[in-house]
């Protein structure tokens, strides 16, 4: 029989140490099952790798102990002896799902601790799963190829400058949903989060700051690009999810963009070079219906300690998105800049960065207000705001909805009728007017699309 080489040895040793619990004397009794007899240098390796890695055994990898067992001396003399050590049968680790950890032990999630039960709870064959699970199947450059899951979109900012839309295929989006409904929904933010959570709204967001002093809002750049597939992959990894389960789901939700799409003429001089290597790695894509929840749960440690910095100021905090809120009393409007560099700093050491040129702080004398809410004393929609459409409104009645549906609405009236009951959650007496000129639009089946 030919002699395995030196890495195949040492990965099977290193398979075989894992397919158990981290207790050395097991280790010992598999090693040697593996080689087909005992070697003095076993007891010590196993002891070494207990000590090192026992208390996250279930997250180890192969590669990981096969380095250990290569610089170990015992293993190292006994692989230059004319008795190298042999490989006779192979032991691997059962997949096995984790617990989930104990801030979730209300929550059931799948079970999935393999690959094949992944692709039977999407309903896919597993060639299937491995092809939308493909961590980069073309080349980077080519951003116009059918193979790609994704289509793009460059959207404009106020300033001129742009951001990328990454819309998943309808087939992927499909996957995706069923990832969001089945298992991201089940798992709660924080209870500062207020953005993409059912009975939380801008509204809700807004709420906790009216009459406050002071309220100052800050702006995390590139908030879903800047969650990378490192962090979803932990995250995902620490709900209990083997280590292939947990890459094949960081796989299916997130994306690169091509670099062909990104020196398109639309959008190479509108990105700075730091947005384009945010889009170059793989990250969450927005666009992606998973984008929103699995972004919520990476920031859960920012949400734990801007809450906790808040509290140790006197403030409150929400966050809707990538809009975060703090206000408070006199106290906190003669801290501005302390807060400003702590809540920096935190964004930073958690992965992510505040646009410094949109924080804005608002003391009572001027119009304060969030995500279009005014909260000054009581949550209110900004007077624009409401001028505009009621314009809207008022053209619809005039000139019929479809030449008003200036951003292609699929559902125009459902989109207009969402507006309208926004306003009337914040302003009876507004959202009444409101209502009354929506009435009147006459509305046909090609209006409504």
């Amino acid at each position: 029989m030919p002699q395995s080489s030196l890495q195949v040895v040492t990965y099977a040793i290193a398979d075989a140490m894992l397919a158990g619990p981290a207790d050395p004397a097991t280790m010992v009794e598999r090693m040697t099952r593996v080689l087909g007899e005992s070697a003095d240098w076993m007891t010590g390796l196993a002891r070494r790798v207990e000590r090192r890695f026992g208390a996250r055994w279930d997250s180890v990898e192969a590669k990981h102990l096969s380095k250990i067992i290569a610089e170990t001396a015992g293993f190292v003399a006994a692989w230059r002896s004319e008795n190298r050590p042999r490989i006779v049968r192979v032991l691997t680790r059962p997949p096995v799902q984790r617990p989930a950890p104990r801030w979730l032990r209300d929550v059931t999630l799948p079970q999935l601790p393999t690959l094949g039960d992944l692709a039977a709870w999407l309903d896919v064959e597993p060639l299937e799963l491995d092809w939308f699970a493909d961590r980069w199947r073309v080349a980077a450059h080519d951003a116009t190829t059918r193979l790609h899951h994704y289509s793009y979109k460059a959207i404009e900012k106020r300033d001129g400058r742009c951001r990328i839309i990454e819309i998943p295929k309808s087939r992927l989006r499909e996957l995706q949903r069923k990832v969001l409904h089945g298992l991201l929904d089940r798992i709660p933010a924080h209870d500062a989060v207020h953005g993409f959570r059912r009975g939380r709204n801008t509204v809700t967001f807004a709420a906790p700051h009216a009459g406050k002093a002071v309220v100052f809002r800050f702006d995390l750049t590139d908030f879903f690009a800047s969650v990378h597939a490192g962090r979803v992959y932990s995250a995902i990894h620490a709900l209990g999810y083997p280590l292939e389960v947990a890459r094949a789901l960081t796989a299916l939700c997130t994306n690169r963009v091509p670099s062909g799409r990104l020196l398109a003429p639309d959008v190479r001089d509108r990105i700075d070079w730091q947005e384009r290597q945010r889009y170059r790695n793989r990250h969450l894509p927005q666009g992606a219906p998973t984008s929103p929840a699995l972004a919520n749960l990476c920031a859960f440690r920012l949400d734990l300690r801007l809450a906790g910095l808040a509290r140790s100021v006197g403030a409150s905090y929400t966050r809707y998105a990538d809009d975060l809120a703090f206000s408070g009393g006199n106290d906190l409007s003669r801290m501005t800049e302390r807060l400003s560099i702590r809540v920096a700093a935190i964004a930073i050491e958690e992965g992510f960065a505040v646009n410094m040129r949109k924080t804005r702080v608002m003391r009572h004398a001027v119009r304060q207000h969030l995500a279009g809410v005014v909260v000054n004393s009581h949550p209110n929609l900004e007077r624009p705001a409401f001028d505009a459409l009621k314009a809207l409104l008022t053209n619809c009645v005039r000139h019929g909805p479809r030449s008003q549906n200036r951003d292609a609405h699929t559902d125009f009236r459902a989109h207009l009728a969402g507006r309208v009951a926004h306003v009337t959650m914040l302003n009876a007496a507004r959202g009444e007017k409101l209502k009354g000129i929506f009435e009147r639009i006459g509305w046909d089946e090609r209006d409504q699309s």
